[in-house]
């Protein structure tokens, strides 16, 4: 749609791409059909969206038509426009865009018209509020959720030393060292942990990547890094929490442990 079509008030529309989906299949398909609005009938030149999302602060939303100005005038009864949208390059741009287009309205009216011109930067300093609230949450969460973890791994590492006493004995009195079986019992916790550490990162990394099936034009991104200190944070809770049972087990007297039952 160009000034040409505005001038002349050819009966031409714009469709959002959702909505040209729904009546006719397809963003290709739906341009160059017709569509009647009020009895008239408007010919389909293209479908648009959206750049960014406005957190519903637009006129915009999925089923969205769009008409030149001058036949859409025949549709209102008051001819005004009360909203007007400027979008800027760059996040960057957003306030000095703001304080320009405050400047040319007041500019180009009487003295003591009142005009208000907003920018979505208060939505956004909101919403990196709360994501840095979610964030810290969510870090709480996760350190007692290790905690409780690396609990776990450490009982069950305590039980296997009890239970495997008399092995303990056996090996010490072959010739093992207690640095040996130090590092034996050590290596079994970290690999505990790996391995629990593994299957939450597979369900972390498979839930973003399943969304994208279910939900069209969403893409959730998957840090590498994120991942590679998972893993890390995995070993050290092994390696934190496996640390007294792996010494228990190496300070044990070959000579009781022989005599376990």
């Amino acid at each position: 749609m160009d000034s040409n079509d505005v001038a002349l008030r050819q009966k031409v529309a714009l469709l959002t791409e959702k909505f040209a989906k729904r009546l006719f299949g397809g963003q290709q398909a739906a341009i160059g059909r017709v569509i009647k609005i009020h009895g008239l009938q408007f010919t389909v030149i293209g479908t648009f969206k959206e750049k960014v999302s406005s957190f519903g602060q637009s006129e915009l939303n999925d089923e969205t038509i769009v008409i030149p100005i001058t036949v859409q005038k025949y549709f209102a009864q008051v001819e005004r426009i009360d909203p007007l949208y400027v979008q800027a390059r760059s996040p960057e741009l957003v306030e000095p865009v703001t304080a320009a287009v405050t400047k040319i309205l007041e500019a180009g009216h009487r003295p003591g018209a009142k005009y208000k011109v907003e920018n979505l930067a208060a939505i956004l300093n909101a919403a990196k509020s709360i994501s840095v609230i979610l964030s810290l949450v969510l870090l709480l969460v996760s350190a007692i959720a290790l905690v409780i973890s690396g609990i776990g791994i450490m009982n069950i590492m305590m039980v296997t030393v009890t239970e495997r006493t008399r092995e303990i004995g056996i090996r010490m009195a072959v010739g093992a060292s207690r640095r040996e079986i130090l590092l034996q019992f050590l290596t079994e916790a970290i690999l505990i942990s790996l391995a629990g550490g593994s299957i939450g990162i597979v369900a972390g990394v498979a839930l973003p990547l399943s969304v994208q099936f279910f939900v069209e034009n969403i893409r959730i991104p998957i840090s590498a890094s994120s991942i590679v200190i998972a893993f890390s944070v995995s070993c050290l809770v092994g390696l934190v929490f496996g640390l007294l049972p792996a010494n228990r087990a190496s300070r044990l007297n070959p000579t009781e442990a022989l005599r376990y039952e």
